[in-house]
């Protein structure tokens, strides 16, 4: 069992025991009477069942005023309809209506919030016509008390009104008190819930933004492995294939091919072993290294057409980076896909920015997909780059356009 149902469990039943002790005194004056019709508004039984149901409705509306308010203020209602229609004296039970009204504004929902602030000055209306119809049966002590009350702020020229009328508003002040606190609670524990719920949501966030940073970083290690591991193994594989063709008396030809295979085979541990640590990118590559994969390139056995106009300058980091990275992939791509025999062409044009071109006579259909072309295009638009491809006849065309920022 919850913890929290025992404190009202235990409201419930000790009002309970309470309204069954008013019953039995209510009652007790007609034990011994003559009359034994059940009905009678003076029988014995009568008055105990009937003040049994308004005051365990009252003890049951109490216990329910936190888990169900809506249900709670329906008992009050519902036992103070049967209190008004069957003429049942007031109980001192019926106080549990200040902790049901308390419960209704801490706990109910905003329907039953309204209703409750409303259900106070009509049962106030309805304790006065109670009043003005049975009088103050309450109990002597309590009725003398209101008594001694009407005559203190009426003394002279009151009238029957000024009763029942003291007992209406003290009776709604009654509960407007717990009401309003129970208001002022919920009004409390709203903001906490907000405050939480604020908390909440800038925690998420954090973590979301640190899940997307983490897999950006997983993004930009796959692509620098891709690209460094691509263009090592084309160049390889294009140094291995123009081997076949050297003939077993060239043996320094044959030399110089395992030589450069194990350069390129070299180069690209050391690449690889940059991105793993993550200095590839403090790695600069100036216009040196774009050179050199060009003659990479040549050296697997491929005709390369390099061509450079404008004045070369140098490159912050971060765009050497990108410059490196975008002409690996182009040209692994040519390799990769060009036809074979064919010359590659390599135009770098300087002036408000640097535009690196590859060209290359191609018959594969599959030039223009893949990762390559995506990794290329991600990374210049991290420096507000461009990438356009296109078929010119038989040529495919790579174009990467990267804005030039001085270094």
């Amino acid at each position: 069992m919850n913890r929290k149902v025992i404190p009202d469990l235990a409201l419930g039943f000790g009002l309970g025991l309470f309204a069954l002790a008013e019953a039995l005194r209510a009652a007790a004056p007609y034990r011994d009477a003559a009359r034994v019709d059940f009905g009678d508004p003076k029988d014995y039984w009568t008055i105990l069942v009937n003040s049994l149901v308004v005051g365990w409705g009252m003890a049951a509306a109490a216990g329910l005023h936190r888990r169900a308010p809506g249900a709670a203020l329906l008992l009050v209602w519902l036992a103070g309809g049967f209190q008004l229609v069957f003429g049942v004296d007031i109980l001192l039970t019926e106080l549990a209506v200040m902790v049901v009204a308390f419960g209704c504004a801490r706990w109910g929902s905003t329907a039953v919030v309204w209703i409750s602030g409303l259900s106070i000055p009509i049962g106030a209306l309805a304790a006065m016509v109670f009043i003005r119809s049975h009088g103050f049966p309450i109990g002597e002590t309590v009725g003398t008390m209101i008594y001694e009350l009407r005559l203190h702020f009426w003394p002279t020229g009151s009238t029957a009104i000024t009763g029942w009328l003291l007992v209406a508003v003290v009776g709604a002040c009654l509960l407007v008190v717990p009401w309003l606190v129970g208001l002022l609670l919920r009004a409390r524990a709203t903001a906490g819930e907000r405050e939480i719920a604020r908390q909440v949501a800038v925690r998420e966030a954090e973590q979301a933004q640190e899940i997307a940073h983490l897999r950006e970083q997983q993004a930009n290690l796959a692509r620098d492995v891709h690209d460094v591991v691509g263009h090592s193994l084309a160049v390889i594989l294009a140094q291995a294939e123009s081997a076949q063709f050297r003939t077993e008396t060239d043996t320094e030809a044959l030399k110089q091919s395992m030589r450069d295979i194990a350069t390129s085979a070299r180069s690209s541990l050391q690449d690889v072993r940059q991105v793993l640590t993550g200095g590839a990118d403090a790695t600069s590559q100036t216009s040196g290294g774009l050179d050199s994969l060009i003659d990479g390139v040549r050296a697997s056995g491929h005709e390369v057409l390099a061509e450079v106009t404008g004045t070369p300058q140098p490159l912050p980091p971060e765009l050497d980076v990108v410059a490196y990275r975008v002409l690996q992939e182009m040209l692994t791509n040519a390799i990769k896909h060009g036809r074979r025999g064919t010359p590659l062409t390599v135009r770098r044009s300087w002036g408000d920015g640097l535009m690196i071109e590859v060209s290359n006579a191609t018959d594969d259909p599959s030039h223009e997909a893949g990762q390559g072309l995506i990794g290329m295009q991600r990374r210049l638009d991290g420096v507000a780059g461009r990438l356009d491809v296109r078929r010119e006849g038989e040529l495919f065309v790579a174009t990467a356009r990267i804005p030039v920022r001085p270094a």
